[in-house]
C-alpha cells in the first residue's frame, strides 16, 4: 500500500495516504528524499520544497493558494498557513478543449419502471406532496396509516413516503416560485408511481395554480386534496385518495431498460484530502462511462466550482453552452456579494480536518466527478433535464438542497461521495461513496461503496467495474443504506424575505 501520493507531475506537494510520522523520509521522483518536518494526518498536504511567503501550492496541477508565511521541505501545509488566490467577478474567454467519449460497444441494462410519458423509474413509490408546510402532520399521519394498512400486501410498490418541507406560504418572488418548481418536478419525477397532492387551502401556493404546472402529468399518476374543504376526517379522505392511486400503481413490473435513460446526479460532501483521490475520480470514470451508453449525469454544487470552473468552461461544447456556464458562475458569486457574504471561504471545518484548505483545492477535487465529458447543457435551479450527457445544475453546495435539486432536474439516483460521512438521503436513491476505508468500516450503515480501496491496493479498472455493477443493482432495485433506514428528505432553495 503507497503511504503517500503526488498527484501531478507538476505537484510541489504530495499528500498522505495515511499518517506519517515525524522524521518520517519518503522518496519522491525528481526531489529525491524528504524528510518530514512533522506528523502529517492521512489526507494532508506536505511540502516537497521549500517555499517562501507567498509561493504558490501546486496540487492537481494548478496553484490551490499561496503560503502565508515559509514552509520548508517536509512541513505540513494546511489552512492555517494558506490563503485563496481567488478573488471577485471574473471575465471568462472560450478555449474548447473537447474529448469525445467514444460510443460503448457493451450496452447494458437495468430494471426499471416504464412510465407512460415514456420516462423511466428506479423505483415504484407512492409519495405525499404538501404544498404547504401548515400540513406536513397531516401528510405525515397519511403516510404512516396508509403504510400500516398495506404492510405485508405492497405489490411492486416500494414504499409510501410524506414529503414534509417548511415553504409554500409567506415567501415572494423566486422563493415563491421555487417552492413552487421544485413540488412540481416532484410530481413529474418517474421513481414516484404515484403522487398525492396536499393542499391547506389559504397558502400563497393556491391548489388551483399549482395543478396548471401539472398539466402534462398522466391523470393516473396523480390525486389532490384540499383540507379546508373536506367535510369530516381529512385524513381518511387522503387515505381514499392513496387507495386509488396503490391501485393504479401496484401491479406496474420492472422490465430492462437500456442505460442510456439512466439519469445520474454528482455529489459530494464532507470532503477530504482524499476526495479528489480516490471516490470523485471514481464518479469521474462512472460519469464518463454512462455517457458512453448513451446516459445523463449532472453536476451541480456551483460554488465548489470556483476556482475550477474554467475546465468546465472549456469543456462546454459550443458557444452558448459557455456563456450560460459563465453566467451559471457568475451569477452565484453576484449572489454571495449581494448577501454581503465572501465569495471563497468555503472549506468547511470538516473539510479543513479532513485536509482541505482552500476552495480551489476543493474545488479541483470536487469537479472531478465529471469526468473528462463534453458539457451538453446547463440547467437552471428547478429545471427538468432535456439533454442527454453532461449537464451542469445550478444549486448551491448544501448536500440537502444540492441533491434534492439533483432529484427535481429528473435524476433517478444520486451518487455522493464522502471522506466524512452522512446518514441523510434525499427524495431519490442516495448512494455513498466512501473515500477511505476507514470510514466506510466505521459507519457501514451509511456507506453503500467504499472507494477507500484505490488508495491501497486496487486498481481504478477494477473498483470501477464493480462499482457500475453496484450503481445498476441499485438502479434495478436494490436498496441504499439511507434508504433501508427509510431517510428521505426534500429541502428547497430559499434566498429571500420570509413574511
Amino acid at each position: 500500500m503507497a503511504e503517500f501520493i503526488r498527484i501531478n507531475p507538476a505537484d510541489n506537494v504530495a499528500v498522505a495516504l495515511t499518517d506519517l510520522p515525524e522524521g518520517k523520509v519518503v522518496e519522491i521522483e525528481g526531489y529525491g528524499s524528504v524528510t518530514l518536518s512533522e506528523a502529517i494526518p492521512r489526507g494532508h498536504k506536505f511540502t516537497l520544497e521549500a517555499l517562501a511567503e507567498g509561493s504558490d501550492i501546486i496540487k492537481y496541477g494548478f496553484p490551490i493558494g499561496h503560503v502565508t508565511r515559509d514552509a520548508g521541505k517536509g512541513s505540513l501545509v494546511n489552512h492555517e498557513c494558506i490563503k485563496t488566490n481567488l478573488s471577485g467577478l471574473l471575465e471568462y474567454s472560450y478555449e474548447p478543449a473537447l474529448e469525445e467519449i467514444a460510443e460503448a460497444a457493451d450496452k447494458r441494462t437495468f430494471m426499471g419502471f416504464r412510465r407512460s410519458n415514456g420516462e423511466v423509474g428506479i423505483r415504484n413509490q407512492i409519495w405525499i406532496v404538501p404544498t404547504v408546510g401548515c400540513v406536513n402532520g397531516v401528510c405525515e399521519q397519511m403516510a404512516q396509516r396508509f403504510r400500516a394498512e398495506k404492510a405485508g400486501n405492497m405489490g411492486t410498490v416500494d414504499t409510501i413516503v410524506a414529503f414534509p418541507h417548511n415553504y409554500g406560504c409567506s415567501q415572494l418572488g423566486d422563493d415563491h416560485q421555487n417552492t413552487r418548481t421544485v413540488l412540481s418536478d416532484m410530481v413529474h419525477h418517474p421513481n414516484a408511481g404515484g403522487v398525492l397532492v396536499v393542499s391547506l387551502g389559504c397558502e400563497n401556493n393556491q391548489l388551483s395554480a399549482f395543478k396548471e404546472l401539472l398539466a402534462d402529468v398522466d391523470p393516473a399518476k396523480v390525486r389532490t386534496i384540499e383540507m379546508q374543504k373536506v367535510e369530516g376526517d381529512e385524513i381518511e379522505a387522503g387515505l381514499v385518495l392513496l387507495r386509488e392511486l396503490f391501485d393504479n400503481c401496484s401491479g406496474v413490473e420492472r422490465t430492462p431498460v437500456p442505460v442510456s435513460e439512466l439519469r445520474v446526479g454528482l455529489k459530494c460532501g464532507g470532503s477530504d484530502g482524499l476526495s479528489g483521490i480516490t471516490a470523485n475520480p471514481l464518479l469521474g470514470v462512472f460519469s464518463d462511462w454512462i455517457v458512453a451508453q448513451g446516459g445523463t449525469t449532472v453536476l451541480t454544487e456551483v460554488p465548489e466550482m470556483f476556482g475550477a470552473e474554467t475546465i468546465l468552461m472549456n469543456r462546454c461544447q459550443d458557444i452558448d453552452t459557455f456563456g450560460k456556464t459563465v453566467s451559471l458562475i457568475n451569477d452565484f458569486k453576484a449572489y454571495f456579494m449581494k448577501n454581503d457574504q465572501p465569495v471563497y471561504e468555503n472549506p468547511s471545518p470538516g473539510n479543513k480536518a479532513g485536509g482541505i484548505s482552500t476552495l480551489e483545492e476543493k474545488s479541483l477535487g470536487c469537479t472531478q466527478k465529471c469526468g473528462k465529458s463534453i458539457v451538453r447543457n446547463v440547467l437552471k435551479y428547478g429545471e427538468r433535464l432535456q439533454t442527454k450527457g453532461l449537464n451542469l445544475l445550478s444549486a448551491p453546495g448544501n448536500d440537502l438542497v444540492a441533491s434534492t435539486a439533483l432529484g427535481a432536474s429528473g435524476c433517478q439516483l444520486v451518487l455522493f461521495t464522502t471522506g466524512r460521512g452522512t446518514p441523510f438521503g434525499s427524495f431519490v436513491p442516495t448512494m455513498k461513496i466512501s473515500t477511505n476505508t476507514p470510514l466506510a468500516e466505521k459507519k457501514p450503515t451509511w456507506i453503500d461503496f467504499n472507494a477507500g480501496v484505490l488508495a491501497e491496493n486496487e486498481s481504478m479498472d477494477s473498483a470501477a467495474q464493480r462499482f457500475i455493477d453496484k450503481v445498476l443493482a441499485v438502479a434495478s432495485g436494490e436498496e441504499v443504506n439511507a434508504e433501508k433506514s427509510g431517510i428521505r428528505e426534500i429541502a428547497i432553495f430559499k434566498t429571500g424575505v420570509t413574511l
